[in-house]
């Protein structure tokens, strides 16, 4: 019953995304998981050992600074949304059906996603090494992430019209979405030793699962974009065919042929 509420806590947050379709998944998702940690310190007040706390923290801060960078690029990024006008379908493309299911599809991938952090709580399971280790690779994903998108604000106020490759983005092509799966992969380790039942690990599997599948299609558009943008550049393709697109020291270099990543 508790998880049905923050399903329906998700649902109402992502509700955003009517008046803007990409909102679903961009600051639908940030305040969502952000609501979702809030949520869960009302649920377990005597969840009170550190790792339960840091765990909610981290949801909760991880949440408000997506949301918060996305909300601000919205507002202050005009070359950005201009940019965006182009690439991502508008309201009135999509139908009203489509967004329903999007919007149902997110509301309950995001608790979903956070399962472990919930069940571990539900559970009432005691700090073990499983839950240090995966609040320590949450935590480095979200500072990957951070620093990452920093990095790539102080390389385009520098040069508008170049791709980004130097800091995180000379290891990585996407250092950022690299930082979600680090962050997700985290908080999916901290189940181990904590969940119970097939269906528990099933939930977590396939949250899990989603975000690596979710976050490579997303590599996938941004290389599409960006061989539009650049792809007469010697450099960048040279930059291309040496800096694989997310997994640091796999020669993964493309995904674009990669079709069935529709995310």
């Amino acid at each position: 019953m508790r998880f049905f509420i923050l399903i329906l806590l998700s649902l109402a947050v992502s509700a955003i995304g009517f008046h803007k379709y990409v909102w679903f998944i961009s600051l639908g998702y940030g305040f969502s998981v952000a609501a979702i940690g809030i949520t869960l310190f009302v649920m377990f007040p005597g969840a009170t050992d550190p790792l339960s706390a840091l765990f909610r923290i981290l949801l909760i801060a991880y949440g408000l600074r997506l949301g918060g960078y996305l909300a601000y690029r919205e507002i202050k990024s005009a070359s950005y949304n201009k940019l965006m006008q182009k690439e991502i379908k508008g309201n009135s493309q999509v139908s009203l059906g489509a967004r329903i299911a999007i919007w149902v599809s997110v509301g309950i991938l995001y608790p979903v996603m956070a399962a472990p952090v919930y069940f571990r709580l539900a559970n009432g399971a005691a700090p073990n090494v499983w839950g240090w280790i995966g609040l320590i690779v949450q935590a480095a994903g979200i500072l990957l992430e951070l620093a990452a998108d920093l990095q790539k604000q102080q390389a385009k106020k520098a040069n508008p019209h170049r791709f980004v490759d130097s800091g995180l983005y000379s290891v990585v092509r996407c250092p950022n979405y690299l930082g979600e799966l680090v962050n997700w992969t985290g908080v999916f380790i901290s189940g181990f030793g904590a969940l119970v039942g097939g269906l528990q690990w099933v939930c977590a599997i396939v949250g899990w699962l989603s975000i690596i599948y979710i976050m490579f299609g997303g590599a996938r558009r941004l290389e599409m974009r960006q061989d539009r943008n650049y792809g007469e550049d010697p450099e960048y393709r040279h930059y291309c065919e040496t800096v694989p697109i997310l997994l640091p020291g796999v020669p993964l270099y493309s995904v674009k042929k990669y079709t069935w990543l529709v995310a």
